[in-house]
């Protein structure tokens, strides 16, 4: 009986990486309120880009907050509750951009009905909304079989594995990863293209991700 390891994917998986423009939308926030109206206003690229987009700038660290509005809201507003209410958010259940940002401004207005205090705050520096536009680069490698996968997920800068398994949820619409998709469409390995949806990309940095990739695969070839 074949193997998955032994199983030749029609279309080979292509290791792509990318460099990011960083842009500054009209939105800013300098309190609660004008946080909460941005947030319901600014693009659906600004929610990713402060929420999944931020991980690969700070990939090294595991420990901190989980998306810039927690930052922003703890360490400049001076709104610790409301910084520890976002930083509690897991992004990971999350399948549309649109519910997460109505979860988002759900947490700021609740907390602001419950601490009228926090509106006549002012933060020492504005958040400035921001987006990215994605420059995709030449492709690094390529796979046909698992072994060939794994092999270039060894390979590969982080910056390709932030690109693939990160970035990508916006391209998917936060469904999954391309790694995922190639892995149960191509090869047919659907447990372990599942098992990778459930990696804590907050709590590991992108070295530790892509371990753990390598681990879970590795299991379907052995």
């Amino acid at each position: 009986m074949n193997g998955p390891n032994s199983l030749r994917a029609a279309t080979p998986f292509e290791f792509k990486s990318a460099a990011h423009l960083l842009f500054i939308e009209r939105e800013q926030a300098s309190n609660v309120d004008e946080l909460l109206q941005a947030l319901k206003t600014c693009p659906e690229e600004s929610i990713f880009q402060h929420t999944f987009q931020t991980l690969e700038e700070h990939h090294f660290i595991k420990e901190g907050f989980s998306n810039d509005f927690a930052h922003w809201a703890y360490v400049v507003l001076g709104e610790v509750g409301l910084g520890e209410q976002l930083a509690s958010l897991d992004v990971r259940e999350f399948t549309s951009l649109a519910t997460l940002r109505s979860r988002l401004a759900q947490i700021v207005e609740e907390y602001a009905e419950k601490n009228p205090k926090a509106w006549q705050h002012s933060a020492a520096a504005p958040f400035y909304f921001c987006s990215s536009k994605t420059i995709v680069l030449p492709v690094q490698r390529s796979a046909s079989n698992l072994a060939e996968f794994i092999d270039g997920l060894r390979q590969v800068s982080l910056h390709s594995i932030h690109y693939h398994f990160i970035e990508a949820r916006l391209r998917r619409k936060l469904e999954s990863n391309d790694f995922s998709i190639w892995l149960q469409r191509d090869l047919g390995v659907g447990r372990e293209a599942a098992l990778l949806n459930q990696i804590d990309i907050y709590t590991a940095t992108l070295e530790d991700v892509r371990r753990k990739i390598i681990q879970i695969l590795k299991s379907a070839v052995q």
